[in-house]
């Protein structure tokens, strides 16, 4: 027994835990002594001659170990690998030796060596625990101290190769290279098989001797409880030790054994402290831990009955504060305490008056934490069979709590908040009381400042509606009109069901209940009195009576106690629908939010309440349809189009799985027509761009199309006229991405829309004369497809009903809009629409100036020339019902959009020219002779080329400005003076439509040639300044837009005229003003000259659309070089020189402006030219102006704040 080694534990761990290199082995084999001087000695199959023998020793005893070579030649073996992590390798002092310096970087043993030791290790001490338990079943008192101190051996041994085998793995996991002499990088010995050692398996039985160990009965053997703490530590710190890797917690197997070594420790050896310190630790440092901390006390509690580390933990959790700069320690905290609700919610309740204190916390995540937890335990008391009042308390206290969360300061906390609220809707207890004040705080969170807490309350505010209460009656829908209309039901029930004042029947019922409750304050007399009047015997007829009475009385009180529990019902309902109409027009506002996904919640919250028959999502749903403009360069624009058209497909043009296909295309059809059923002009563009792109994407059948088709064609059966006009809206718009669908039904339009029911509904004309314009592709539409657009002769039937449809006798303003659309659609098919125009206008014109007595005035228009297929005239009673002015007018506005069209045509006519003459020298390029002959006759040819397209368009000028107006031919040059005499002679021609119409008439020919837009643009602008007509002011804003596009030099300087319109009394006037100005400023096609104040001021309209449309013309005008910054100036002299501009609204505009004001350089150029003027206010009102001015500039000059701090000063000057 001489060389057995007196192991000390304390010893050793504080040289371990110091330095491993500075244990000391004396006793190790002499060969691996040798090794310290000269590394390279030390090979594997020395190594292996050494272990070898140690191996078939130990596993013959396990006592062998206590022999002083074999202990410190497993030491001296274990120093040679790496046994901290290269981030927590802080050794003191390097050693001596260099073997040991080269092991501080670098395993110096293979994988296979280390296995060996491992496994030596772990079958040594797990022969030993056998022992130690038959020793202890026996009561061998006298091997306690040995076996004490074998067993403190192996344990760390055990504690050190678990170190060693972990270093190996993180950095192989990590990928981490070894650093070798002269700190080249270099592979350690036995690399080759390193790939293929795994030491789970290895490690997993480790664990499992451990608990082995652990169940003995240690107090037998560890007297003390500091050699208890001691021994156990040996266990629990490389268990720790393993759970600190990532990817060794991923494994379950490895995880449950790690954790059931922790809990024997915990609660059979007093490690509760220990491991409350490390939970605290690992949260601290390690954020992969956090939800396998709480999955450990979970199952401590659980499976070992030790629930007290829980309440230890979070008590201590409750308490801790962190620092501002640490995000990683309250995160993992945080997912540490969610995990733990979930997993053990009784206990957590336990703590929540501690927790709670976390919610006034700097670290949002903590916040978050706690608002999670709230929501987890309200579920489990949900789900509680037995509720008694005190969890009734419990939940109420934790709806408290989220309910004041709404109003976080962090976003992330509102957004967490509502996430909650989102999975509490899931639960079978459905809380109304409660959903009722979260559907109230979910709609003022719509208009939270931060997008994502919007979108947010959006999800939830959908979540309540599709997981509502009310559907144990009536089926669940949520119509408000039905709802109110069974709330009136029920009133008129109950109304009838109560009793008079007077009955006599309520008056005993409220004497009894007095008489129940306060019976010792009654007088004697009444005691007595009330059994003296029954004492009479009642007959059996009478007692029959009084039982039925009595029975009646029972009935009645049952039912209403049902009608009021009923009302109650139907009144929560209709809180609820409330909340959902007062949410909605803020949604309708949040579908033109930027942000992309914001918007696509709002569209599926329209999508959902539609399914609840909620009135309200008819108004989002026609909103959505302007989405179909949202830009597509980006995913995010994409994706909003495609989930347009995936919501519109779901609510309207997808029918239900069990229709056959005929019933399908019906329901698709009917659908389609309902869309335009009230649609405004805008809503019905949005809509022919969605059907466009679904045609295009091939998601409208071709029977839905022929059904169109029938209802549009019907003609045995009276049918709506919105019908037949939808059906043809419709069928327009999908023509405009498949021209055929009109052409091939050319027949049925002519019948229809341009026969007799045509003349008789004008507005089914009109769309018909637009589905006709379809048949040839617009400009656009032969780009993606390469038709050729086909053009017609005059006498084709189509051109002769459109020219009937245009001189058709109608008093109906709906005719106008018929004649502009027929004469689009002849200047749209026919090969020579100018002709074919001449005619219709000669002809309107007999008719309008002939005399009124003229029996037969349909005889001159029978003998004009190759017209004669052209339908007569209507009948000479219609002609004669028919108002002169209203003729007149009718006849210029067709001059005047003849005129518009005609100048169009004329520049498609220059287009085709040049497009057929680039054709052609392509085409001849291709087949000219590579050999270049000839070259100055080429020369020429190209210059006559050249010459011949700049003529052209020199004679398409001079057409315009000098042949259509003034030409000796012209038919247009007759009414120029005309409409300039009606215009200039209000006097004389009274009728406000015709001097509408000759006003519109003579705008438009202005368009046309600059001499006389020079001639009539001051009585054009006289008409603007004095006409008492809205329609007339807002046309004439509009030509003046068209004629600055044409003829800029002329509009140039009469500008101001346009900017006073923003001024106008009539909104439509003041909306039109700004729309074409934002037009013409954004396209630079007129100078601003200091006018921007008056569009300015538009931001604080009181009509929202135009101070939207102010919003947006600035926010587009900042995006140009330094716009807002060049005007800043003028325009807020404007806006402070503006008497009927309040204070606060001047604020709001010039905090709007100065938001565009992002460089420095150019806030302080505007501060100093602002500041020269705080000398020079008069009123104190101009000085507050300025000061709020810098105010809002980030400037950062002294002497401008000395200024502004000095106040007002009111200088007056000294009398001479």
């Amino acid at each position: 027994m001489g060389d057995r080694i007196d192991f000390n534990i304390n010893d050793a761990l504080k040289h371990y835990l110091s330095d491993p290199a500075t244990v000391a082995t004396p006793e190790a084999d002499g060969a691996l002594q040798d090794c310290e001087t000269d590394p390279e000695l030390l090979t594997t199959s020395l190594v292996n001659g050494i272990l070898n023998p140690i191996v078939d020793s130990i596993a013959e005893n396990p006592e062998a170990l206590t022999r002083s070579s074999t202990f410190d030649s497993l030491q001296f073996l274990l120093k040679c690998a790496p046994n901290f992590l290269i981030s927590q390798r802080t050794f003191p002092s390097d050693p001596d030796s260099e073997l040991f310096k080269l092991s501080r970087s670098a395993s110096l043993l293979s994988s296979a060596t280390l296995s060996k030791i491992f496994d030596l290790i772990i079958s040594g001490l797990s022969s030993e625990a056998d022992a130690v338990h038959n020793d202890l079943e026996t009561d061998e008192q006298d091997a306690s101290r040995h076996q004490k101190d074998l067993l403190e051996m192996y344990a760390f041994l055990l504690q050190w190769s678990i170190s060693v085998v972990e270093v190996k793995a993180a950095e192989k996991s990590s990928g981490a290279p070894v650093k070798g002499r002269g700190g080249k990088v270099t592979k350690s010995k036995g690399t080759a098989r390193d790939g293929s050692w795994d030491s789970s398996a290895q490690l997993q039985t480790a664990l499992d001797t451990m608990c082995k160990v652990l169940k003995l009965k240690l107090g037998k053997i560890f007297v003390t409880t500091s050699e208890r703490d001691t021994f156990v530590g040996l266990f629990t710190r490389p268990v720790y030790l393993v759970l600190e890797n990532e990817q060794r917690i991923k494994s379950t197997a490895l995880r449950m054994h790690s954790f059931k070594v922790l809990c024997i420790a915990v609660k059979h050896h007093g490690h509760a402290f220990g491991a409350q310190t490390s939970i605290i630790q690992n949260l601290s440092y390690f954020e992969h831990l956090a939800e396998p901390m709480a999955e450990f006390l979970h199952i401590l509690s659980e499976q070992y009955d030790y629930p007290q580390l829980i309440d230890e933990v979070l008590r201590d959790l409750s308490n801790k504060e962190f620092n501002n700069n640490d995000t990683r320690g309250p995160k993992s905290v945080s997912a540490f305490i969610i995990k733990l609700s979930e997993l053990a919610p009784r206990l957590v309740i336990k703590q929540m008056t501690l927790l709670v204190k976390q919610l006034d916390s700097e670290a949002y995540t903590l916040r978050c934490a706690v608002i999670e937890v709230c929501g987890n335990l309200i579920a489990d008391l949900s789900k509680q069979e037995e509720r008694n009042e005190h969890s009734k308390m419990q939940i109420n206290g934790f709806f408290d709590i989220l309910e004041e969360r709404f109003l976080d300061t962090n976003p992330y906390c509102r957004c967490r908040n509502i996430q909650v609220y989102m999975k509490l809707c899931d639960l079978e207890q459905k809380f109304p009381k409660r959903r009722q004040a979260a559907a109230e705080l979910a709609a003022r969170s719509l208009e939270d400042k931060s997008s994502n807490v919007r979108r947010n309350a959006i999800k939830l505010l959908g979540k309540l509606v599709s997981t509502h209460p009310f559907s144990v009656m009536h089926g669940g829908q949520l119509a408000y009109k039905d709802w109110d209309e069974r709330l009136q039901a029920v009133e008129e029930q109950l109304n009838a069901l109560k009793p008079p004042a007077d009955s006599p029947g309520l008056g005993e019922k409220h004497s009894q209940a007095e008489a129940t409750v306060d019976s010792v304050l009654l007088d004697e007399a009444t005691t007595i009195d009330s059994p003296a009047k029954e004492r009479a015997p009642m007959t059996e007829r009478q007692q029959v009576a009084a039982l039925k009475k009595a029975q009646e009385d029972v009935a009645s009180s049952e039912l209403m106690t049902r009608l009021q529990l009923t009302r109650k019902y139907y009144t929560e309902a209709m809180r609820f629908i409330e909340v959902l109409h007062a949410g909605s027009p803020v949604v309708c506002q949040l579908l033109s939010s930027k942000n992309k996904s914001e918007v696509v919640e709002a569209m599926d919250f329209f999508v959902v309440i539609d399914a609840y028959k909620i009135e309200a999502a008819r108004t989002g749903i026609r909103r959505m349809l302007r989405l179909i403009w949202t830009k597509g360069n980006s995913d995010e624009g994409k994706g909003v189009q495609t989930h347009l058209i995936d919501c519109y497909r779901g609510l309207f043009f997808s029918a239900p799985d069990s229709f056959n296909e005929n019933d399908a295309a019906n329901y698709v059809a009917r659908n389609m027509i309902s869309l335009t059923f009230g649609a405004t002009p805008a809503e019905l563009t949005s809509l022919e761009q969605l059907l466009n792109t679904m045609v295009k994407a091939d998601h409208v059948s071709n029977l839905v199309v022929t059904k169109l088709w029938q209802v549009y064609s019907v003609q045995k059966q009276d049918i709506s006229r919105n019908q037949r006009r939808g059906a043809i809206i419709v069928l327009g718009m999908l023509a405009t991405a498949n021209p055929e669908i009109a052409v091939k039904e050319m027949g049925s339009m002519l019948r229809i829309g341009l026969g007799p029911l045509g003349r008789s509904d004008l507005a089914l004309a009109k769309y018909t004369c637009l589905a006709l314009r379809r048949m040839n592709p617009t400009k656009r539409q032969g780009k993606e497809a390469a038709v050729e657009a086909s053009k017609l002769p005059n006498e084709h039937a189509i051109l002769t009903k459109l020219a009937a449809m245009v001189e058709i006798v109608s008093d109906s303003k709906e005719w106008f809009g018929v004649a502009e659309q027929a004469m689009g659609a002849i200047y749209a098919l026919s090969k020579h629409p100018d002709t074919l125009c001449s005619e219709i206008v000669r002809r309107k014109t007999r008719y309008v100036f002939q005399p009124r007595d003229d029996p037969s005035p349909t005889e001159p228009i029978e003998g004009i020339e190759g017209e004669s297929h052209l339908p007569s005239p209507p009948p000479e009673g219609l002609a004669r019902t028919q108002r002169a002015p209203l003729a007149l007018s009718q006849l210029l506005f067709i001059v005047g959009h003849i005129a518009i069209k005609q100048i169009v045509h004329l520049e498609l006519c220059e287009l085709d020219f040049k497009r057929r003459k680039a054709e052609k020298e392509k085409t001849k390029a291709a087949n000219a002779s590579p050999i270049k002959s000839r070259g100055v006759d080429q020369d020429e040819l190209d210059l006559i080329g050249g010459t011949t397209e700049d003529d052209f368009t020199e004679a398409m000028t001079h057409i315009r400005e000098r042949e259509l107006l003034y030409g000796e031919n012209s038919l247009l040059s007759n009414f120029g003076p005309m409409v300039t005499e009606i215009c200039s002679n209000n006097t004389a021609y009274q009728d406000e439509d015709l001097q509408a119409a000759a006003t519109l008439c003579m705008a438009k020919l202005m368009c046309v040639s600059s001499e006389y837009c020079e001639k009539n643009l001051p009585l054009l602008i006289t008409i603007l300044e004095r006409s008492q007509n809205a329609v007339t002011r807002s046309n004439v804003v509009i030509a003046l837009g068209d004629m600055a596009v044409c003829f800029n030099h002329l509009i140039d300087e009469n500008t101001d005229f346009l900017y006073r319109r923003l001024n106008d009394n009539d909104a439509s006037v003041k909306r039109t003003c700004l729309m074409t100005l934002t037009f013409l400023i954004l396209a630079g096609q007129v100078k601003v000259k200091g006018q921007l104040g008056e569009m300015a001021k538009c931001l604080e309209d009181s009509d929202k659309r135009i101070a939207d449309l102010s919003r947006m013309f600035f926010t587009e005008l900042a995006t140009k070089d330094n716009a807002v910054y060049n005007h800043f100036i003028d325009m807020f002299s404007l806006l402070s020189a503006e008497k009927g501009l309040g204070e606060d609204a001047f604020k709001r505009i010039v905090r709007f402006l100065s938001s565009f004001i992002e460089k420095d350089k150019h806030a302080k150029q505007l501060a100093d030219k602002l500041a020269a003027r705080l000398a020079r206010c008069e009123s104190e009102r101009q000085w507050n102006d300025v000061a709020y001015a810098l105010s809002l500039l980030q400037h950062k000059n002294e002497d401008i704040q000395k200024a502004v701090c000095g106040g007002f000063r009111l200088v007056e000057p000294t009398a001479a």
